[in-house]
């Protein structure tokens, strides 16, 4: 089955954008970035916001996120996939990142949720002079790290948003 990315949420004052891999079924189901209720997603990000983005409704999330200077997208625009895991993504086709980075005047740097994100996003990019590009365990509860593991490198996010 085809699957097919959400739109960016983004603004000209996205100063940190974090790009997926690409929605699971839980997230496509609700037209909404990680809906899953075990992904570690929104406490991750709540915490270096310092919001309880868990507790606010989707919009209002959204809000909190562009408010901060936060955007989110995926690398892959698309492609097949089985159910939600990475391993299982085939025939993808990349997002034009290139593009939507030219629309972002005040981005300094792209955080990477996951390994295929990392690899497939460094690879769209190339050398990007001036972006820090930041590596990230995955939020997802397929990716069984502690919370707090996962938090001491999601929280180097924060740096990036003064």
């Amino acid at each position: 089955m085809i699957k097919w990315a959400l739109a960016p949420v983004v603004d000209t004052n996205t100063r940190l954008l974090i790009l997926g891999s690409l929605p699971g079924d839980a997230s496509l189901a609700a037209g909404q970035y990680y809906a899953h209720p075990r992904n570690a997603f929104w406490r991750l990000l709540g915490q270096i916001v310092d919001r309880d983005l868990p507790g606010l409704t989707y919009p209002d999330r959204l809000v909190a996120l562009k408010t901060a200077g936060i955007g989110l997208w995926d690398v892959i625009a698309g492609g097949e996939r089985k159910g939600s895991l990475d391993a299982a993504i085939r025939n993808a086709e990349a997002a034009n990142l290139k593009a939507l980075i030219a629309t972002l005047p005040a981005l300094r740097a792209v955080g990477f949720n996951g390994a295929l994100a990392a690899h497939t996003g460094r690879r769209l990019l190339g050398e990007r002079s001036g972006l820090t590009l930041i590596d990230l365990p995955s939020s997802s509860p397929a990716h069984a790290r502690p919370f707090e593991e996962k938090a001491a490198v999601w929280n180097r996010l924060g740096m990036t948003l003064r």
